[in-house]
């Protein structure tokens, strides 16, 4: 069976897509009211770039729970872990 998130995880994410969709009735609303498409183009890339962060989290979020699987518990292994992570991270956002 598939690892649950954390609960920190778990209210991050939602917070993420909960901004998104914020953001997603705000673009909605401008086409509604005629706004400049240059102004809706900037908004929808914001969104785009909302849900982007969220896959780069939850992309995280699953090699961590992957690999704390997989790997002996320990203070050194979980450091080595969080290291490894932050560089998957750094190169996730990079990809965007």
């Amino acid at each position: 069976m598939p690892a649950l998130l954390e609960a920190k995880t778990q209210t991050d994410l939602l917070n993420r897509l909960k901004r998104a969709e914020g953001q997603l009735r705000g673009v909605q609303r401008m086409i509604e009211q005629g706004q400049p498409c240059v102004d809706i183009a900037n908004q929808v890339a914001a969104v785009r770039k909302a849900l982007d962060s969220t896959h780069v989290r939850l992309t995280v979020t699953y090699v961590q729970q992957e690999l704390r699987g997989s790997l002996k518990s320990g203070a050194a292994a979980s450091m080595a872990l969080n290291g490894v992570l932050d560089g998957v991270q750094q190169l996730l956002a990079r990809a965007r």
